[in-house]
């Protein structure tokens, strides 16, 4: 398969666990810190929810199908798009992710809206780059974008500190995918060294994800991790991913203190989804 793509994958069914433990101090306003309390970090509102922001930079990007994966336990998130504010420009659809299991466990909730088409996978709680975004959707093949350290933390909002906890990956001399290590030790942190490219999980993917998202071990942590499936599918299933290297920023919705950072650069933006 080849071309553009149209079709986009957003898992939004996490617990939240970090926004909700965040720091206390964090100045948020009274919806902010009632929606953070509540664990659904995309629809934190700034003057629209964070996931208008979210959509309304993939319809720039060139995307017009989203699936939001969230949880039974989510109707205000379909609510909100069903009835209150249906998007202009993105055709949105749902799947539910029964229990909050990871990342490759949510995208196979949704195989069936991806059917055999190729597609863009992104977190919920992330606004990314929209020419990382337009190059996927263009690359013709599956690929993903892979960032500098430094331009994650001097053009986005990311503490040089928490890069460590971000999947670190190497490229091979075609261009392509060699490995991807999910919130790798120090040793292995050394061992990619300092030329190691950070994921930040934003992926175009062919159906073979599928099967590689079933088959893949667990991670540390007991889940199944979209990262752990990808290094599986190259390893185990021959999938072959195109690597795109940015050198912007990325907005990154993980903890309380976040919220002041992702305001001040969303100010100026005035979504359209």
């Amino acid at each position: 398969m080849s071309g553009k793509i149209h079709k986009v994958v957003i898992p939004a069914r996490g617990l939240g666990k970090r926004m909700r433990q965040g720091d206390e101090r964090a100045q948020l306003n009274d919806k902010q810190s009632a929606t953070a309390d509540s664990g659904v970090k995309a629809m934190i509102p700034f003057r629209r929810p964070f996931l208008d922001y979210v959509l309304s930079g993939l319809a720039d990007a060139g995307y017009r199908e989203a699936c939001l994966v969230i949880g039974p336990e989510h109707g205000v998130v379909r609510e909100y798009y069903e009835k209150n504010a249906p998007p202009r420009r993105m055709r949105v659809s749902f799947a539910t992710q029964t229990e909050p299991r990871g990342s490759a466990d949510a995208l196979l909730a949704a195989e069936k809206f991806a059917g055999s088409d190729e597609f863009l996978v992104q977190n919920s709680d992330n606004y990314y780059p929209i020419s990382a975004l337009r190059d996927l959707c263009r690359l013709g093949e599956p690929g993903t974008a892979l960032f500098d350290a430094e331009s994650l933390t001097h053009q986005g909002n990311i503490p040089a500190e928490r890069i460590a906890s971000y999947a670190l990956c190497k490229v091979d001399a075609d261009g392509y995918l060699a490995s991807v290590a999910e919130k790798p030790s120090e040793s292995t942190a050394a061992h990619l060294g300092p030329d190691a490219l950070v994921s930040m999980n934003v992926w175009r993917f062919g159906p073979a994800i599928f099967e590689a998202c079933r088959r893949a071990p667990l991670s540390s942590r007991g889940e199944q991790e979209l990262p752990v499936a990808v290094q599986y599918g190259i390893s185990a299933l021959g999938m072959r991913m195109k690597v795109i290297r940015s050198q912007e920023g990325v907005l990154d919705l993980s903890y309380r203190g976040d919220v002041a950072s992702v305001a001040e650069r969303l100010d100026a933006i005035d979504p359209q989804p």
